[in-house]
């Protein structure tokens, strides 16, 4: 059976195919990392203005003075140290961008001429306790990841569309016939193809946290990801969870999300004649969620939102709900995932 599985899986990446898909996943990722970083624009209100390593810089230097649990007194403070010095000619100042932390505080304690708007630090969060800091770096890592996840998941198609599918040209005829033709064959081939996207998916997810310690090291972690820059804030997840705990709910999704794609193209594959029907079938099937009519606030949306598009465009599906355990609603891909492999 060892050696079935070993066969199975160099078949999987040997193909010219699989290996070009997986390049361009490569340079995706280093793409954005790398355009994040170097479009990082930070202004310290003394005169410094920069951008990529120098940016980073000076957002680490600002957050430091302010991180720890938010009060009435650093909001106070960030407001007369951040106040515009200069006429915003009818920009609103929530709009205004000068770092990640004056950002922060502006988009949710300025009016719009960059004055303190009255509010409080419980009138806009609470009674939630927000640890504030340089999580900027974290919460970009995170949206990048969003898009390379969704063309890993088209990744794994094009690698598991052929498993069954490039058998039906005479070559089915004999392995079903053999001995374990519809055993170990078969079983073969499907654990290859979880390994495969397993692998992947780990290689992946390790590469790109890897280049975000590189590039920004691990200042945030333990930030409140309610406390983000304006251009953040509108439509991400209200609950308040640190950066940490967002990653591992990305990562867990990231795997959910491979599994559940494994599954839907093994499907597909065992039924199909050719690899292009394959693929496009299996492609289609993948997208199909975002051509429903249905509203994130629609009930039936809980449901919809279990199907894997939404494990990699995860903040949707994070957003739901906050379960009286602490855990969010988004734990019941696990068993989703589970379904769609099993069948």
């Amino acid at each position: 059976m060892k050696r079935l599985i070993q066969f199975e899986l160099r078949k999987i990446f040997s193909k010219r195919l699989t290996q070009t898909a997986l390049l361009l996943l490569a340079f995706l990722s280093v793409l954005l990392a790398f355009s994040s970083y170097q479009n990082t624009y930070a202004f310290d209100g003394n005169g410094h203005e920069e951008t990529g390593k120098t940016a980073v810089s000076i957002d680490k230097a600002l957050a430091a003075k302010y991180e720890g649990v938010l009060t009435n007194e650093k909001v106070q403070q960030m407001m007369t140290d951040f106040a515009p010095k200069t006429n915003l000619h009818g920009l609103n100042a929530a709009y205004l961008y000068q770092n990640a932390m004056q950002s922060a505080v502006f988009a949710r304690f300025a009016d719009i001429n960059g004055n303190w708007n009255g509010l409080s630090v419980s009138d806009v969060f609470g009674d939630e306790k927000i640890n504030i800091g340089y999580s900027a770096s974290w919460i970009s890592t995170s949206q990048n990841m969003v898009r390379i996840f969704l063309v890993l998941s088209m990744v794994i198609i094009i690698m598991i569309a052929p498993v069954f599918c490039c058998e039906y040209n005479g070559v089915d005829q004999i392995v079903l016939t053999s001995k374990y033709g519809r055993t170990k064959c078969a079983a073969a081939k499907t654990i290859a193809s979880m390994i495969a996207a397993f692998i992947v998916t780990l290689t992946v997810t390790l590469a790109n946290f890897l280049l975000a310690f590189v590039l920004y090291g691990n200042d945030g972690l333990t930030c409140s990801v309610l406390w983000t820059p304006m251009p953040m804030t509108e439509g991400y997840i209200p609950f308040n969870i640190t950066c940490k705990m967002l990653l591992a709910y990305q990562i867990l999704l990231a795997f959910t999300g491979a599994i559940s794609v494994t599954g839907i193209t093994l499907i597909v594959s065992a039924v199909s004649k050719n690899q292009i029907t394959a693929l496009v079938v299996s492609a289609a099937i993948y997208m199909f969620p975002v051509l429903l009519p249905i509203e994130e606030t629609n009930v039936l949306f809980r449901y919809i939102g279990l199907l894997p598009l939404y494990h990699a465009q995860f903040i949707s599906l994070m957003s739901i709900e906050c379960m009286s355990n602490g855990l969010l609603y988004a734990v019941w891909v696990v068993p989703v995932a589970c379904i769609f492999i099993g069948a």
